[in-house]
């Protein structure tokens, strides 16, 4: 039986409907030169994409 790989799990979420969520790249650091915009959109948490999300749940589901 294969084991859950825990970096993955750390990085990703699911939702009760099964969607996979993601934090949003680029809010960490080299914020200076960022809009306001920009920031408030990396703050949120964003869908993974469906191709992405298959391979992911690969990794992440054996623990659920």
């Amino acid at each position: 039986m294969q084991k859950t790989n825990k970096a993955m799990m750390k990085r990703f979420k699911v939702t009760s409907r099964g969607i996979l969520m993601h934090r949003s790249p680029g809010a960490g650091h080299l914020l200076r030169h960022k809009t306001a915009r920009q920031k408030r959109a990396a703050n949120k948490d964003k869908i993974l994409a469906a191709g992405m999300s298959a391979r992911v749940m690969k990794f992440i589901a054996v623990g659920l």
